[in-house]
Formats: structure tokens, sequence, C-alpha cells
């Protein structure tokens, strides 16, 4: 109970019992009997979470639209999803500020961050590995011309 509460309590100017602030739920946690999923503020990226969990893998692609969806980044990167991070839809003070969030964000979680395209990211965690696209180097390979 907050000090501002029960100093109202006690003056009588509310009732202890009907008065809840939002910290006070926050504090209890989730609801015994209530399903403790993580919440996403895209309701597609649910959906997809939802099917990629029936599969085995998930990589999930988020553009935010703001700085605060950053948290939404970091709770499926601490999930251990490879997250795609397009920037290309914010502000240059905000994008800046995203990229720092998630540069700080896989330097704590032992990821690694890689540019994939002009303001475009890719988050990884820790037990995966990035396999560049560019084709190796193989001497006497299948179309060994020399």
């Amino acid at each position: 109970m907050g000090s501002v509460r029960r100093a109202s309590a006690w003056l009588g100017l509310v009732d202890d019992r009907e008065m809840r602030y939002y910290d006070d739920e926050y504090a209890d946690g989730p609801e015994t009997g209530s399903s403790a999923e993580a919440w996403t503020t895209d309701p597609r990226l649910q959906v997809a979470a939802e099917s990629a969990r029936h599969q085995g893998s998930r990589i999930a692609t988020v553009t935010p639209q703001g700085f605060r969806d950053a948290r939404g980044i970091g709770e499926l990167f601490r999930e251990g999803v490879p997250v795609v991070v397009n920037l290309t839809a914010l502000e240059s003070g905000d994008a800046k500020r995203v990229v720092d969030f998630a540069a700080g964000l896989t330097f704590g979680l032992h990821g690694t961050i890689e540019r994939v395209a002009n303001r475009v990211f890719l988050l990884t965690p820790a037990r995966y590995e990035v396999v560049s696209g560019a084709p190796r180097r193989n001497e006497g390979g299948f179309f060994n011309q020399s």
C-alpha cells in the first residue's frame, strides 16, 4: 500500500478497499488462473508467434512506429527469438534511439546486431549463427573452370 493511499485512507478521504492503483495491480503480477503469455502490440505478430510455436522456430519482423515499440523488440529478443528491425518508418532521431537500445540489448544478452540493409537490422541471440549469402571461395568446387 502506497504512502499517499494510506494517508488518504487514514484521513477518510477514500475507502481503502475500493481504491486500487495501476502500480498495485502491476506489482501483484498475473492473476492465478490467467495465462502469463507475453503480450504484443501488433495482433499479427501474436498470430505469427502462435503458428511458429507449432513449427518449433520463430523469427520476428518488427517495424516500430516510435521508440515506445522498443520494448516489444526487447521482449522478443529476451525470449531467444531473432528479430529483424525495420526502421524505415521512423524519424532519424527515434531510429538512432532504437539502434542504441538494440545495441545495448544484444551486448547485454551476448547476441549480435548486424545491418542487413539501409535502416534494417538483424538482432540474433547468442545461440544463432548468421551465415552470409555470399558464395564461398572454394578451390576445386563444382563450377571450377581453372
